[in-house]
């Protein structure tokens, strides 16, 4: 009987140090993805804001230019 409690509490030892490794590996992999959404998020808002500029750098464009002429009528 001590024999198999010795085993059991070697396979919870060996669980609980393969649950820390797995924890760190699990908090990096975390840390990763974090990151990537970040550089993703502010990638996107560039773009979102170059997007934004070049319209208004288009409306500020249309606004000044001169109405076209309206076709005179031939009678």
């Amino acid at each position: 009987m001590s024999d198999d409690r010795e085993l059991r509490l070697a396979a919870k030892a060996n669980r609980e140090r393969l649950a820390v490794a797995h924890r760190e590996v699990v908090i990096q992999e975390e840390v990763k993805n974090a990151v990537d959404v970040r550089q993703n998020m502010a990638r996107l808002k560039e773009l979102r804001l170059a997007k934004e500029a070049q319209e208004a750098r288009t409306e500020i464009s249309k606004a000044n230019q001169r109405p076209a002429p309206k076709p005179k009528r031939f009678r």
